[in-house]
């Protein structure tokens, strides 16, 4: 007998058990001529085992134990799908995608389309690896376990152009004025100008430097982005030359990259840069929400993850970066033995952005401004030294206008980005 094409998908008195099924929720909106309840049907079909027509070779065992059902609608477009835990492999990120958000997004039954989430059994989320070292671990490198207090990062600027001697020299600076943290851009690997193994060498040399110096830890995140092969291969040179950190493009490297540096366990926490990631998720009807990538991408083992910054220069609501940060320390229920990420706050920040930062997300965020220390008026340590004193005021509860009186670092960074 010949079953399937987009029908009986949908059963709305459904009893879903939590640790038999993985659960994804979406916005639809239906074609012209469609109902949202066929669209729907459609899309539970099409992720995970129907197609467009019956089909001849469906049995009904696979019918009754692997067939997605729709089990919530509601008239503002969201659906809510139950995918039987049969059909996704434990481990294998590429693999949950190519179910929840494969084919769907290009079929002729929805206008729009857009996955805001999903719930995962603990079985299955636990098959991952999770972050290495997690907040606490990255907090025992930088020597924060008893401050407690948000890590302050820069990006060195301009992206791309500087020679390895000229990097590590604005790295250098960075640190002196009290940046905890310093990484890569996210279009900086290994060019004709920069080759990648030189500005490790160097990077590296300016925070053992500023590390004697200060007496404070450092932290540097080198881009290792490319192809496999070649991120282990840059990853084993950082960990030979003493580094403590790498940088993936986790949306531009794919999880399966992110997966296979994660699985080689060198001893050192990954940082994420989430570049591409608004090609399919600004646009709230469509495409792949950030929370959506953040929970992939903790599950893949990044110990520290671009968020946004609620006040720069990048799109991103409060309500939404909050939520992520909150779903990125979870400790209960599927995340309970995973270890919690390290929120980065980033793009268009300076020490203005810091009291609504803390405020708003708390203590375990990572407050990252490029052009906001190196933009400063008397240069990159003025600048780093400005974000340090616009933090000890917010956590002092002291304005930054009236701090900036008795500091001129930051009175200088408050008049110029003020304006």
């Amino acid at each position: 007998m010949a079953y399937g094409g987009y029908s009986k998908y949908v059963d709305l008195r459904m009893r879903v058990e939590p640790e038999k099924y993985l659960t994804a929720v979406f916005y639809v909106e239906p074609a012209k001529g469609k109902s949202l309840v066929q669209a729907a049907e459609a899309v539970a079909a099409e992720s995970s085992i129907g197609t467009w027509v019956k089909l001849s070779t469906m049995q009904d065992r696979v019918l009754q134990k692997l067939q997605a059902k729709v089990f919530e609608i509601n008239r503002n477009g969201i659906i809510k799908i139950a995918y039987p835990l049969e059909i996704f492999e434990n481990g294998n990120a590429p693999q949950l995608l190519s179910d929840i958000a494969g084919n769907i997004f290009g079929m002729k039954e929805v206008e729009n389309i857009r996955l805001l989430d999903f719930e995962a059994p603990k079985k299955y989320v636990q098959s991952f690896p999770g972050p290495a070292f997690g907040v606490e671990g990255i907090r025992k490198i930088a020597g924060t376990l008893k401050e407690r207090r948000p890590h302050i990062g820069t990006i060195v600027k301009p992206k791309v152009g500087l020679t390895p001697k000229e990097n590590a020299a604005v790295a250098y600076e960075a640190w002196m004025g009290g940046c905890d943290f310093v990484k890569d851009d996210e279009n900086l690997t290994s060019h004709s100008f920069s080759p990648f193994e030189e500005r490790v060498v160097r990077v590296l040399e300016a925070a053992d430097k500023a590390e004697a110096e200060t007496g404070a830890k450092k932290m540097y995140a080198p881009n290792i982005t490319a192809s496999a092969d070649v991120m282990l291969k840059r990853a084993e040179f950082v960990k030979a030359q003493g580094g403590n950190c790498i940088m993936v493009d986790v949306i531009t490297a794919g999880f399966a990259g992110v997966q296979f540096i994660r699985g080689r366990n060198l001893g050192m926490c990954i940082h994420a840069h989430r570049a591409m990631h608004a090609a399919f998720g600004r646009n709230k009807r469509h495409g792949i929400a950030m929370k959506v990538i953040a929970k992939i991408s903790r599950m893949c083992g990044t110990d520290q993850l671009h968020i946004g910054g609620i006040v720069g220069k990048m799109e991103g609501d409060e309500k939404e970066v909050r939520e992520i940060s909150r779903e990125m320390r979870k400790l209960g229920g599927c995340w309970r033995k995973m270890k919690p990420v390290f929120s980065v706050c980033s793009g268009g920040l300076s020490p203005l952005s810091i009291p609504f930062l803390y405020k708003t997300l708390g203590r375990d965020i990572i407050i990252q401004a490029g052009g906001g220390v190196h933009g400063h008026p008397d240069g990159t340590r003025a600048g780093a030294i400005a974000m340090r004193q616009a933090l000890d005021a917010s956590m002092r509860g002291v304005s930054l206008k009236e701090y900036a009186k008795g500091h001129e670092e930051l009175r200088k960074a408050v008049e110029k980005f003020g304006k």
